[in-house]
């Protein structure tokens, strides 16, 4: 496995973060479900999206690249049966199966990495009430037949949202009403409700209830053209770098009114010390105490119930930060594409930090320094680029470097365009 080195360095500048992953997956599954042609974008071609476009082809639907970023996505004839390679995401796998069984579409879902073992129960447990036949060993290879049919689907919050989204996608396909009923309290409710914008944009209505939320039958998705926005949970890394190394760091790409819930990451990064401004749509991120004791930067309780995929960014700079920083509900990353809290318990651990694991989150005791060191990347997207705010610091060299393919290929460019150091590999 490829091998990164980060070296200590002073990160500032300008980058503009990439178009969301969370929206755009939600937007190319909306397109796919169009009875007209559809153009989304700016798409960041990344091993996720891919998995999403395979999940378009395989229900018919054409992809034709546009200048931009953009794709047209035209609808197709569904085939009967089909296989569908999921890559290694998970939005791809727990979207699309409802939404091919509301099709009817006789389908089988793979996938690779960890994905094959990540939870899939959820719907083992709840199609075959309502007209799907499932045959599966647990997890993948994941085989559908039959036709979905209206009623209540009673679902857990806390699981992954994921499954609420697939059924929020689906369920207007239907010929009669539904309802999403919660069994348990919903976590990262922000990705439902960006789910919900973005199907509103596409010309979907849902209706949120006491208990969950009400979906009518026989909805018709439209829509000309559909923006993606940038992606908040991107924006977290480099408010780290910013913390550690001192920026100024600009921001661009990013909405204000975002519905993503890492938009997040700016109070709590003020929390730790760091300065976040705005203006005209770009955010400045700047530690202005980068020469005091321990970079100005102080342990702060994080609940990560609602801001899952943070925590590892969020670790790095509570390394630096004086005191304790405890970060709690976040019982989820263990079912990730590794398990995010050992992983960076054992990172940074490597590197010299004051880091425990606990069932369900991370104590840190800041240092003043880290002594730097090799960490394993777990090919772990969001490990690998969470350490490269570590690296501002310390000499960190990070495994599985080649793992930021999955969401955000071009990490490395705008890192080094920052003037950070990333050497051993060239990933773009």
């Amino acid at each position: 496995m490829a091998e990164v080195t980060y070296r200590p360095a002073h990160v500032k500048g300008e980058v503009r973060i990439p178009p969301s992953k969370s929206a755009a997956h939600r937007a190319l599954l909306s397109a796919a479900l169009c009875k007209t042609p559809c153009r989304v974008g700016p798409i960041d071609h990344s091993a996720d999206m891919e998995a999403t476009l395979n999940g378009v082809c395989a229900m018919g639907g054409t992809v034709k690249a546009e200048e931009n970023g953009v794709l047209c996505i035209a609808p197709g004839t569904a085939p009967q049966s089909v296989t569908v390679d999921c890559g290694e995401s998970g939005s791809t796998l727990r979207f699309l199966i409802p939404v091919f069984a509301a099709l009817g579409i006789e389908a089988t879902f793979v996938g690779h990495g960890r994905l094959p073992e990540r939870p899939i129960g959820v719907y083992t447990d709840l199609l075959p009430q309502h007209g799907v036949t499932v045959e599966t060993a647990g997890g993948l290879p994941f085989h559908i037949t039959g036709k979905l049919q209206s009623g209540d689907f009673r679902v857990p919050g806390n699981i992954s949202s994921q499954f609420i989204t697939g059924l929020l996608f689906a369920l207007p396909l239907l010929k009669k009403d539904s309802t999403v009923t919660l069994t348990t309290p919903l976590e990262s409710k922000g990705y439902i409700d960006l789910t919900i914008e973005v199907l509103a944009g596409f010309g979907v209505k849902i209706e949120e209830t006491e208990t969950g939320w009400h979906i009518s039958g026989g909805q018709t998705y439209r829509a000309e053209h559909y923006t993606v926005e940038g992606d908040w949970s991107q924006a977290a890394f480099f408010l780290s770098e910013a913390a550690i190394s001192g920026g100024p760091i600009r921001l661009l790409g990013l909405s204000e009114t975002s519905l993503q819930g890492d938009k997040a990451c700016v109070h709590l990064w003020r929390q730790f010390g760091l300065s976040v401004t705005e203006e005209n749509g770009v955010y400045v991120a700047e530690n202005k105490n980068i020469d005091k004791p321990y970079r100005g930067l102080h342990g702060i309780a994080i609940d990560a119930a609602q801001i899952p995929d943070m925590v590892p960014a969020l670790a790095v700079t509570a390394a630096f930060a004086e005191g304790e920083t405890v970060i709690s509900h976040a019982e989820r990353l263990h079912l990730k594409e590794c398990d995010r809290l050992l992983a960076m318990e054992a990172a940074l651990k490597n590197l010299g930090a004051d880091i425990k694991a606990v069932p369900d989150g991370l104590i840190i005791h800041g240092k003043p320094a880290l002594t730097g060191g090799k960490a394993e990347g777990m090919n772990d997207h969001r490990v690998v680029m969470a350490l490269a705010a570590a690296g501002c610091a310390c000499t960190v060299t990070v495994t599985d470097a080649e793992s930021i393919k999955k969401s955000y290929p071009g990490f490395f460019r705008d890192h080094k365009h920052l003037g950070g150091i990333a050497d051993g590999i060239d990933l773009g």
